[in-house]
Parts: structure tokens; sequence; C-alpha cells
């Protein structure tokens, strides 16, 4: 990863295909855990295509309203376009069900996108620069993704974590960017030219960023 941060003083890094990718084993494991775990009457086949169908709509969903479509919301959609009642199933049988999730989540960990990532900041951070996280979430929510960060030691590099799920909120929306500079000027007083925010969608992160005002780096 190569980035010219020299007139910048923070930046904000987005997560997913920035930092970090799914394992390549994670997905196909999660989606038999839940037709299993909900007793699905349906081939394995058709829950992945259900389950991919829904992430890439609630995650346009969350683009164009700039709010956040809560993981269980998530679960009960996929339900009923399986033709499971949901009126069976509490939220209670949820917690459960993303509790294995984690499980499953932390044994096939994400990797890393780029092996250089922890030079990158320990070289940010000598500079006296500082540096944020701001995720999206869906499946995954951001106390689970603060646990990744822990295992690959990032954690310890970034001023503050900001996640969908835990704000309401999602990128592009003005007010989750507004979030970073607020969190930014308790560190210093800074302009939002002085922040770089860095990400690989072109509508949530490099347009997000723009059109509230910072600068941004689009990862290709």
């Amino acid at each position: 990863m190569k980035i010219n941060f020299a007139n910048h003083s923070h930046l904000s890094f987005d997560l997913w295909l920035t930092l970090i990718k799914s394992n390549p084993e994670f997905k196909s494991k999660r989606n038999l855990l839940f037709k299993d775990f909900f007793d699905v009457d349906a081939t394995i086949e058709k829950v992945n295509d259900v389950v991919r169908y829904y992430d890439v709509l609630c995650n346009n969903i969350n683009e164009r309203t700039g709010l956040n479509i809560d993981t269980y919301e998530i679960y009960y959609l996929i339900l009923s376009a399986l033709n499971v009642n949901i009126n069976d199933i509490d939220t209670t049988k949820l917690e459960l069900f993303y509790k294995e999730t984690e499980l499953l989540f932390l044994k096939y960990k994400p990797e890393l996108l780029y092996a250089n990532i922890p030079q990158l900041f320990k070289e940010i951070t000598e500079q006296e620069k500082t540096i944020n996280l701001l995720s999206n979430t869906a499946f995954i929510k951001g106390n689970t993704l603060r646990k990744i960060l822990s295992y690959y030691e990032l954690d310890s590099y970034f001023q503050f974590q900001i996640y969908s799920d835990e704000v309401g909120l999602s990128k592009p929306n003005n007010e989750i960017f507004q979030l970073v500079f607020n969190q930014a000027n308790k560190i210093k007083p800074i302009t939002k030219k002085e922040i770089l925010h860095i990400g690989d969608n072109i509508v949530a992160d490099y347009n997000g960023a723009i059109n509230f005002g910072f600068d941004a780096h689009l990862l290709k």
C-alpha cells in the first residue's frame, strides 16, 4: 500500500478491502452454519445465493440512506426469503447464532490485504500524524472487528474506531464523516483538508470523503 500523506496530519482508513479481506473459507462455512442452525429447508446453493443477495442489497441501501441496517434485521430478511417463519425466531436465538458466527469468524480470520500495513502505520505515527478507522458493517459487528485489529496488533495505532452498527450511520453520509472530524479535533485542532480518508469504495469512501470536505485516496 503506497499513500502520499505528506500534506496531511490525520489519516482515516476504511477496513474491508482496504486493510483486510475475508478468509476464503469463512463465508461458505458461515452459510452452512446458518442453514443448520435455523433448520433451513433449502440447498446450500440456495442459501449462498440468498445471503449474497441481501448482503449486496443491504449494503446498497445503507449507502443510499446513510443509515445502518442492523445485523439481526438482515438475518430476518434472509430467513424470510428462505421460507423460514420468522415469528418462531426471537432475538435471543439470533444472538446465539451471532456468537457462533463470531467464533467461526475468529477461527477463519480475515487476512491483511497488504503485508506492509503495520510498517505503514508505524511510519505515520512516527511522523506524529494520527489515524482512525471508519467502517461500514453488515454481518460482522464492530465489536468483533475490533478483536481482529487487536489480533493483528493494529488497534494501538488508532486514536479511535467508528463502525456503522455502533453509530447508526453509514458512509457516505456526511454525518459519519462529521463524527470523524469531531473526534480528530478532540485530539488536536485540525481542518478538513488536513484529513485524508483512504478506502476502496468510490461511493462510500472517495465521494463521501470529498463531498464532506476531506481529501481522499481511492485504492484500486
